[in-house]
């Protein structure tokens, strides 16, 4: 086996890495800040997350139940209806998740007069 071979299957087997890379997607946290208030139907997850296209939060859904952090029930009404929840380990993990949440909201005017003084010298320097 190559190293660059053995690498790849130590990724894949790094427990940290595989659950942060959930962690990391774009609309994971905002879909878990919503479930975390009560059970939702899809199409209120949507407006609640109202720049998810519908595509992005059924696999965004999709990923978060194989992971065991949302439930998804189907009721055979017509139209079908599904509500998702969360696990308790979804619960668990969004207790840890909300407080990086809270800390983005807290300093979310500092980090981005942060990036703007960055880029504000690199725009201004000569050429």
């Amino acid at each position: 086996m190559t190293l660059h071979r053995q690498s790849l299957i130590l990724v894949e087997n790094c427990p940290i890495r595989d659950v942060l890379d959930r962690l990391g997607d774009r609309w994971t946290v905002l879909v878990l800040h919503e479930l975390a208030m009560g059970t939702l139907r899809f199409s209120e997850v949507r407006k609640r997350v109202a720049d998810i296209s519908p595509r992005m939060l059924a696999q965004t859904l999709r990923h978060l139940e194989q992971d065991g952090l949302v439930s998804r029930a189907v009721f055979p009404t017509v139209p079908p209806r599904v509500d998702y929840a969360l696990t308790p380990l979804g619960e668990s993990f969004f207790e840890r998740v909300e407080m990086l949440a809270q800390w983005a909201s807290d300093h979310h005017d500092e980090v981005r007069a942060a990036r703007k003084a960055y880029v504000a010298p690199a725009a201004n320097a000569p050429k």
